[in-house]
């Protein structure tokens, strides 16, 4: 990673009593981006001198500058203790965090407050405790994604950022290198290619970049290929040849007709001596996204936006802002087809380095940063990701330990365990009751089943044996409905909410649950009177009572099972009283039931009212309580069956 992170800042230091010819060799090394070379040289000074102040600026800065400041941590001690500055002891913090050693890190940037008074500085020494704190608790973003270093493809040098276009894996590496990088004392990187398939890569067939050769003598950085395979933007520089780009720079490359062209450079870089990297295309191929240090950003290192133009070029760089953007370094940009917004930063709240975060909308519409959590990053840095099935599978870098090299491509994958399948198999069972009280079978019986949403999920006929088979989910609620030519129809409710086992304690991935229901329909013959059973009333009095209201919803039921009956609701009286007091009463009874039905949403014009009286005895010479209690009854019959 840290080939991408470096930028040549020139220090003043002082100069050195003693060890001169070495310590100007380490100072030109030093100040023309050799850290590499400078630590060696002034490694040797520093075992003459370990407590040379000098010579422990030298090697803490070089390791900073060239992104190991966790390498740095025994100088910058050196030199809080001999010369404690605010610079110092801020640098001192930053390693100390990039190691999580968090209770060390913020006692030093504590420690720095004593050294300024600049609001800007100590708001920047707030944030980075703040972010100490906060990362304490980070939440995995994807509980279940499981990151695995691709052994084969990588090598004992650097390989990272890759990508996937047309079938083949692009990515950086340090592979067949031909010289070393003074500034970190690593291969040179190049660009290169393989096929592949999703997260499946040939490792056999890895080859240079074949659309245009790789330069020697400086690193090709990142890459990103247009959505249409015909631009390449990579960004190339740590050219030490006077003669060449002071900085990082994009190139672009691209198809026309026979080939790819040699790359040129990008008029978006503006000025040669700004750093410029990790490009990116939004899905669309019309935004390019980039990190940079030039001025007018929050921080070392910025993301920028830049817009395609008339002439295909790219401009107009926009900075996305202090949401995404911080005073430490954000880059590596990626755009998910969902437009969520994927990047790296140590300045965000994380776990050391650069890690791995996704810029999205929370639910009231406002963006918020989300560290991806502690199983896609590391306290090392973490960054480079793409999604060959997003958000499920992909690619992302780190320099973590336990890698095979340097930087290592690791892929990712999503480990959700599969849910357990419970199907629920319903039998329902259509019967009849004949005459003589018997059930029997009722074959060709139109069986409805619906969910609590009232949507038709299944509906059949039954079978000879009066039986459907309906598939049902676990935990929910239904309604059936049984209807047939002759028969009243009925609904029933039916759940399945606890009868069934809980998932986690079954093995097999697919679990059947067979439950077995019935549903008796009567016959509905014009004219047959059916008595209500229980429909009692106060004495000499017409209403409704609790007892009586909960059997007249059950006819309440059947009339709203049956759209397309007329019935006559009557009341009938004992013989006791005269038979005008008991026809008046009969009718104000019935009269009381069809207001309470009608109450319940049917329609008055389906219900008429009709007092008897004791004109229908069904026991003549009634003598006992019981007797006269049949003769006092409440019925109804079906008067009228409409067409639909």
């Amino acid at each position: 990673m840290n080939k991408h992170f470096l930028w040549i800042s020139a220090l003043a230091l002082l100069a050195f009593v003693g060890c001169k010819s070495l310590q100007e060799k380490g100072n030109d090394q030093f100040l023309s981006g050799q850290y590499q070379y400078a630590i060696g040289t002034f490694t040797q000074i520093l075992a003459q001198d370990s407590s040379n102040l000098e010579a422990n600026q030298i090697i803490a800065e070089s390791y900073r500058l060239s992104n190991r400041i966790e390498k740095s941590e025994p100088y910058y001690r050196q030199l809080v203790k001999e010369e404690p500055t605010f610079n110092n002891y801020f640098f001192l913090g930053q390693s100390l965090k990039a190691q999580q050693k968090n209770k060390e890190a913020i006692e030093a940037f504590e420690n720095a407050k004593s050294y300024t008074s600049d609001e800007t500085l100590l708001a920047r020494i707030q944030r980075e405790i703040e972010s100490i704190k906060l990362a304490e608790g980070i939440e995995d973003y994807w509980p279940n994604h499981v990151l695995v270093n691709y052994t084969e493809l990588n090598t004992p040098g650097a390989d990272f950022s890759p990508l996937l276009s047309e079938d083949f894996l692009y990515f950086t590496s340090g592979r067949q290198a031909s010289g070393i990088y003074p500034a970190t004392g690593t291969p040179y990187l190049k660009l290169f290619r393989t096929r592949a398939d999703g997260l499946k890569v040939d490792v056999g067939a890895v080859q240079p970049l074949p659309e245009f050769r790789n330069e020697e003598g400086l690193n090709q950085g990142s890459l990103a290929i247009s959505p249409d395979g015909n631009t390449i933007i990579y960004s190339r520089g740590n050219s030490t040849s006077p003669k060449d780009l002071p900085e990082v720079a994009l190139f672009a490359s691209y198809f026309r007709g026979a080939g790819f062209t040699q790359p040129v450079w990008m008029p978006v870089n503006e000025d040669e001596t700004w750093w410029n990297s990790t490009p990116a295309f939004s899905p669309d191929g019309d935004e390019l996204y980039f990190a940079s240090n030039r001025p007018g950003g929050y921080g070392g290192i910025d993301i920028w936006k830049a817009t395609r133009l008339a002439n295909s070029d790219f401009g107009n760089p926009v900075n996305l802002g202090p949401t995404i953007n911080t005073p430490g370094n954000e880059m590596f940009p990626h755009i998910a087809p969902d437009g969520k917004f994927f990047f790296s930063s140590d300045g965000h709240p994380g776990y050391g380095k650069l890690d791995l975060f996704v810029a999205e909308n929370d639910e009231s519409g406002k963006q918020v940063i989300r560290n991806l959590g502690q199983n896609i990053n590391s306290k090392d840095d973490d960054f480079g990701i793409f999604f060959t099935e997003y958000p499920k599978a992909g690619f992302i870098s780190s320099n973590r330990e336990g890698g095979v090299g340097d930087d290592d491509i690791y892929f990712f994958e999503d480990k959700t365990p599969k849910p357990k399948i419970v199907n629920v198999l319903l039998n329902v069972f259509t019967k009849e009751e004949k005459a003589d009280g018997s059930i029997a079978d009722l074959p060709q019986t139109r069986v409805v089943l619906y969910g609590s949403d009232n949507k038709q999920q299944g509906g059949d006929f039954s079978n000879s044996s009066g039986r459907v088979r309906f598939t049902m989910a676990p935990d929910q609620d239904y309604t059936i409905i049984a209807s047939k030519g002759g028969y009243f129809s009925k609904s029933i409710p039916y759940t399945t909410k606890g009868k069934t086992p809980d998932p986690a304690t079954l093995i097999q991935e697919v679990t059947n649950i067979t439950l077995d229901t019935t549903i008796i329909l009567d016959q509905l013959i014009l004219e047959k009177a059916i008595v209500l059973d229980n429909i009692y009333y106060d004495l000499d009095k017409a209403e409704i009572r609790t007892d009586a209201a909960a059997e007249l919803d059950k006819l309440v039921k059947i009339l709203a099972d049956n759209p397309t009956i007329r019935i006559e609701l009557s009341s009938h009286t004992d013989s006791r009283s005269s038979d005008a007091y008991n026809q008046d009463l009969s009718q104000r009874r019935a009269q009381s039931a069809v207001d309470y039905i009608v109450s319940k949403g049917i329609a008055a014009e389906r219900l008429v009212a009709k007092g008897y009286g004791e004109s229908q005895l069904i026991i003549k010479d009634a003598k006992t309580e019981e007797e006269h209690q049949v003769n006092r009854r409440t019925e109804f019959k079906v008067i009228e069956i409409r067409e639909d």
